[in-house]
């Protein structure tokens, strides 16, 4: 159960329109996730500073149970998904971050109890 939070400094009209739906598909198959199990927000608007500057960024922030774990699996990620945000954002890849955090079945919380016991 992936979670993905993309934060720009962009004007929301700058973005594409289905930017959400396309992160999801996205980042379902790159952490070979089924897209209904992928959650994603996108912020626009924020005030950021990236590496000292203020021109426009982003930050990924990817949390997931079993598949951000290691260097090797994130190593793989980040350039798939660095393909998908310059592409998409129309930023340089000096512009934007991204920060993978592996999560435990017990720390998500679905349906009432936690991942563990579903």
């Amino acid at each position: 159960m992936p979670f993905v939070e993309l934060e720009t400094s962009l004007p929301a009209a700058q973005l594409p329109r289905d930017l959400p739906a396309k992160l999801c598909a996205a980042v379902a198959t790159i952490l070979d996730k089924p897209q209904e199990r992928v959650n994603v927000t996108v912020r626009s608007d924020a005030a950021m500073v990236l590496s000292g500057s203020a021109a426009p960024c982003a930050q990924l922030v990817v949390s997931s149970i079993g598949v951000v774990g290691t260097a090797e699996q994130n190593k793989g990620h980040s350039a798939r998904l660095f393909d998908f945000l310059t592409k998409e954002l129309g930023l340089g890849p000096d512009r934007i971050n991204i920060r993978f955090y592996p999560l435990e079945p017990w720390q998500i919380g679905k349906n009432g109890t936690v991942m563990t016991f579903l």
